[in-house]
């Protein structure tokens, strides 16, 4: 006869079955339900406009005109200078998201710009008026603001970066090409929002120095002075290229390579490049001395000062120029 095992009667485990069929029942109801309730916040949450896209949304339709039919008229406003009213219209008037003109002159604009400063100052006590803050803006009278804040204020159509230029960098790893993406990286992405940008390249390391890579030597500067120039011309950026100050200390062993680069037709195209001077060389250039170029702990490599100075000077010349920043105000350069 087989022995019966079980803890509990028929009758029990009926009603035990009976109470877990309920709350498994229960529970499916409750996954549904919350399921119902996430779609139909994913549904809303989709089909919800950007900020951008409301406003334009909300905003009867304005009116747009052509650079012909507003020409004269910008041409007069600024007194019969003809390439002030193309750079106006081409760089600052307000364009809406197909790219047709909606700013009939610069008064339009001064009247966009003060009616957004107007909004934020009804925020605090004591606020000027719409009329009074265009009246410091009117015919650039007593304040002309930046390029930036003239495009980018107001404007209700483009993300646009409400300063003019921005000084990027990297700490620590600026000589590794995970920097050096995301320095390009960096930079590409201010110059789309119309930013200028400016980054040192006294970081990565000389030509010819050790790499722990295939390529066993770096190639140096000059590579990536071309490729931050090039993401440059490559960011269309309406009516202006984008705008790249590059600079390198004259302690850099390929700083003489740096100026070539530059005063070669064609080779860095989209950026200006500067040489920090310091009190060290200049001192050398004024009592004829050595000067000592290295890069961080790697080996000391004497300059042929003459030499280096001489291309400093040559570079001031011609239509392409290297320009020279001055690290201090010490005695020897006054000198």
């Amino acid at each position: 006869m087989k022995e019966d095992l079980s803890l509990f009667s028929a009758e029990e485990e009926e009603v035990g079955q009976e109470m877990m069929d309920k709350q498994l029942q229960q529970t499916m109801s409750g996954l549904i339900a919350n399921r119902s309730t996430a779609m139909q916040k994913y549904s809303q949450d989709t089909s919800s406009v950007s900020p951008l896209e409301e406003s334009a949304s909300d905003t009867p339709k304005e009116a747009t005109y052509t650079k012909e039919e507003i020409f004269q008229e910008v041409v007069s406003y600024f007194g019969g200078d003809e390439l002030a009213a193309g750079v106006w219209i081409d760089k600052y008037a307000l364009k809406n998201a197909d790219g047709e003109l909606v700013e009939r002159t610069p008064e339009d604009m001064h009247r966009r710009m003060a009616r957004e400063f107007a909004r934020i100052e009804r925020r605090y006590a004591n606020p000027m008026s719409e009329d009074e803050i265009f009246g410091l803006f009117d015919h650039f009278k007593y304040v002309i603001p930046q390029g930036s804040p003239m495009a980018g204020i107001g404007n209700k159509y483009q993300v646009v970066s409400l300063s003019n230029c921005f000084v990027i960098g990297n700490s620590g790893n600026a000589d590794s090409y995970g920097g050096i993406m995301k320095m390009d990286e960096e930079q590409v992405q201010l110059m789309k929002r119309r930013g200028g940008v400016g980054h040192d390249m006294s970081d990565i390391r000389p030509a010819g120095s050790h790499v722990q890579n295939c390529a066993q030597t770096s190639t140096g500067i000059v590579p990536f002075m071309e490729r931050f120039s090039n993401s440059t011309r490559e960011v269309a950026q309406d009516g202006r290229r984008g705008a790249l100050m590059l600079s390198i200390s004259i302690k850099h062993p390929d700083a003489e390579q740096f100026i070539d680069a530059k005063m070669t037709q064609g080779k860095v195209t989209g950026a200006n490049v500067s040489v920090r001077v310091d009190d060290e060389f200049m001192r050398s250039v004024q009592n004829h001395t050595s000067y000592t170029q290295q890069y961080h702990v790697m080996p000391h490599t004497a300059a042929t000062l003459h030499q280096l100075h001489l291309l400093l000077v040559n570079a001031q010349n011609g239509t392409i120029r290297v320009g020279i920043t001055v690290e201090s105000n010490h005695e020897a350069i006054a000198q």
